[in-house]
């Protein structure tokens, strides 16, 4: 009998220690309770002890969460309605007061939230035009409803609302005609302003192109006209040297170049007397020295 109770006593002790011992987790927080008073919440990470029995703990993870909402629909300030579908990130930032908020229980916490997030939203939608919403003001709206969502958090939930973000905005079918109607009319516009451009880029590429041969050809008639100049001089040169050497046969070579451009063509028809000086050649061909 002795040997039970003995047994018992110390499955009991080895039961109260270890109920005497908690460790708390890296990323997470850890609130001392004795009769659901808060002692102590600024544990470290690491094993602590408590009296057991008397004392609970209650531990928090401190990352970031995510709660992702059911669309809601909100009223623009031209008193159009549009459907907003969006997420929310958040994270514990006092876990006393969340405990007090919430009892610590998430479900509760994302209930409590949520209202804080929709007040924020409708009141931003509310200070904002529909055109401004599609022209990228949703993205002020959610910076200004994360600010101000995240103040009443922090003072009523011990909650830190780190992000708030649009993922889609549905629009009424008439909003829905008249943002394509405007969104067609800008991609035309800036078609149009593409093709001016295009046609603009193309008359100066073509006047260039004009200028280019105009130049080219300017350039090809005075070295042209350069080199027939050579050509006409050392020709002239050459007939000069020939004619020094041997007037008569200089002669008889400038009467055969005259006879061929006169009868080039197998065609032509002269009147020339027989003593003409033109056909001194034809009676006797041959140079005299």
């Amino acid at each position: 009998m002795n040997r039970i109770i003995i047994a018992a006593v110390i499955a009991l002790l080895i039961i109260l220690g270890l109920n005497s011992l908690f460790v708390v987790k890296q990323g997470h927080s850890a609130l001392l309770l004795q009769f659901g008073r808060v002692l102590r919440s600024d544990y470290q990470p690491g094993l602590h002890a408590k009296i057991p029995l008397m004392q609970q703990v209650v531990e928090f993870d401190n990352r970031i969460l995510s709660l992702d909402a059911q669309p809601q629909q909100y009223i623009t300030a031209e008193k159009k309605s549009v459907n907003v579908n969006f997420y929310v990130k958040w994270r514990i930032a006092d876990a006393t007061a969340y405990y007090g908020a919430t009892g610590g229980d998430p479900l509760q916490a994302a209930q409590r939230l949520m209202p804080l997030i929709n007040d924020a939203l409708r009141a931003q939608f509310g200070e904002h035009k529909l055109d401004e919403i599609i022209d990228g003001g949703s993205q002020q709206i959610t910076e200004q409803s994360r600010t101000v969502a995240d103040a009443a958090a922090r003072k009523s939930l011990g909650m830190e609302v780190v992000d708030v973000r649009i993922k889609g905005i549905d629009l009424p079918d008439e909003v829905n005609a008249a943002v394509y109607k405007r969104m067609r009319a800008e991609q035309v516009q800036v078609a149009n302003q593409l093709r001016s451009a295009g046609q603009e880029e193309k008359t100066r590429i073509q006047a260039d192109a004009d200028r280019q041969i105009v130049v080219l050809k300017a350039d090809a008639e005075r070295d042209a006209e350069k080199v027939r100049g050579d050509g006409d001089a050392q020709a002239a040169a050459i007939y000069a040297q020939s004619y020094g050497q041997d007037p008569e046969f200089y002669n008889f070579y400038r009467s055969l170049i005259a006879y061929s451009t006169a009868f080039k063509n197998g065609k032509g028809v002269l009147i020339l007397k027989p003593d003409s000086e033109f056909l001194r050649y034809f009676d006797d061909p041959s140079p005299k020295h």
